[in-house]
């Protein structure tokens, strides 16, 4: 078999696998605890980031002799919130969304 076939045969057995993974069975709708799980995640891990950037930021400023603790702490720590909050909104929309096409599809 030369190259040129093997390539078309396995671009062949890929599309097969495709098209089987696309009809696919549908996957379960969310539950109450997975959904509190996935915005909680969200939340913590924007804030979590934010206070670790700040931080590094005072000290990195600290290092040069720029004495700023606690400001970038609380600035990023801040903007960790506001990050952490349009997250989890974002993802309450996306499963809002996901939930309405389901029970549509359903009906």
């Amino acid at each position: 078999m030369t190259a040129p076939d093997r390539l078309k045969d396995l671009e062949k057995r890929l599309g097969e696998f495709r098209n089987s993974q696309a009809k696919g069975a549908p996957r379960p709708q969310p539950t109450q605890l997975g959904i509190a799980g996935r915005f909680t995640t969200e939340l913590v891990a924007a804030l979590i980031v934010g206070g670790a950037l700040g931080w590094g930021v005072d000290w990195l400023m600290g290092y040069f002799g720029l004495h700023t603790k606690p400001l970038f702490l609380v600035l990023f720590f801040v903007l960790g919130a506001v990050a952490g909050i349009r997250n989890v909104m974002r993802a309450a929309t996306e499963i809002n969304a996901a939930m309405a096409a389901k029970n549509t599809d359903g009906d």
